[in-house]
């Protein structure tokens, strides 16, 4: 890309999208375009269409989703299907309208089968049944991912898809309703410590294991792999990289270290009537190393800056 290429990134005010566009302002690049949804429903097949006829991006960041953890997954999974298809379809289908020269579609990890070898290499995609707890939202990726495949083998676009795993850092979502394991442990964790309570509950059994990114290692990931103009044994048509640390700890062990990062110094208490989800989850990020790039901020460094972040804009989370 060049650094005055007219960029999109999609879902901008979100974690990932807003640590991409913090990391393309960092490398100097000076054309980069957002909506927010209020100024561009991307479900709307029209606005989006009239978006990109008056903008026509050079290169888009699809970082737009509807996200959530179990909790939100199991409660609203028709908003979770038709939510996701509807934004990537009209993103990923006018871009090839307006002959964008690269687009990034972000997936998820949660593509992969439950009951996948560990680690998950991409080539286990569609190999086995998925999450039940999240099988609407990895259905909607994965069409992402066909999609992008489709137009790179009929149109000859270069529509790349990247499965990062579990992201965390500043932006995150901290709603305990809707949110993902780690930032709603890490609230919960500091409201305990604020309240000075003796202990807290944590769903599951702590025994499942969890990869986990830090977003700005993520969006750095994200630009590397744009940047490339061709991919070393791995054909443009159907392109897939895994985004990853290449290490997991346990449900168990990431509650301990948030608890000391937080500085709670009460117990943990385990609710074993409330689901685990998936066993293990943990990526393969062999392909994209050989393409020369590997994630490079340790858990308890990210947690520390996640933690700061948020006690700098909790208040505005909670409002």
């Amino acid at each position: 890309m060049d650094k005055h290429s007219k960029i999109y990134v999609a879902g901008h005010r979100g974690l990932a999208g807003s640590a991409i566009v913090k990391k393309l302002l960092e490398d100097g690049y000076d054309n980069i375009i957002t909506r927010t949804h209020k100024e561009l429903d991307l479900e709307n097949a029209s606005q989006v269409e009239s978006f990109f006829q008056t903008e026509t991006p050079d290169y888009v960041f699809l970082a737009a989703a509807k996200v959530g953890g179990i909790l939100a997954n199991n409660s609203y999974p028709a908003d979770f299907i038709y939510k996701n298809m509807m934004i990537q379809s009209h993103v990923i289908h006018q871009s090839y309208m307006h002959h964008v020269k690269k687009l990034l579609f972000l997936g998820s990890s949660c593509i992969y089968p439950r009951l996948c070898p560990q680690p998950i290499k991409e080539d286990y995609l569609m190999t086995g049944p998925l999450e039940p707890t999240n099988s609407a939202y990895a259905v909607a990726k994965i069409s992402g991912i066909e999609m992008c495949w489709a137009y790179n083998r009929q149109h000859e676009t270069c529509f790349i898809p990247v499965m990062p795993t579990n992201l965390y850092g500043p932006n995150d979502n901290f709603d305990l309703e809707t949110s993902h394991v780690l930032p709603a442990l890490l609230r919960k964790f500091h409201e305990a410590k604020e309240q000075n309570t003796d202990s807290m509950v944590v769903w599951g059994t702590g025994t499942p294991r969890r990869e986990f990114l830090y977003v700005d290692d993520m969006a750095d990931a994200c630009v590397y792999v744009m940047n490339q103009e061709g991919f070393h044994g791995i054909k443009r048509e159907i392109a897939l990289f895994n985004v990853g640390t290449g290490q997991d700890v346990s449900i168990s062990e990431l509650a301990g270290i948030i608890r000391d990062v937080v500085g709670f110094n009460g117990s943990i208490q385990w609710d074993t009537d409330k689901p685990d989800g998936t066993p293990q989850k943990l990526l393969d990020v062999s392909r994209l190393k050989l393409q020369g790039w590997k994630a490079s901020t340790h858990l308890v460094d990210g947690l520390r800056k996640t933690y700061q972040w948020y006690l700098e804009n909790n208040r505005s989370i909670k409002d």
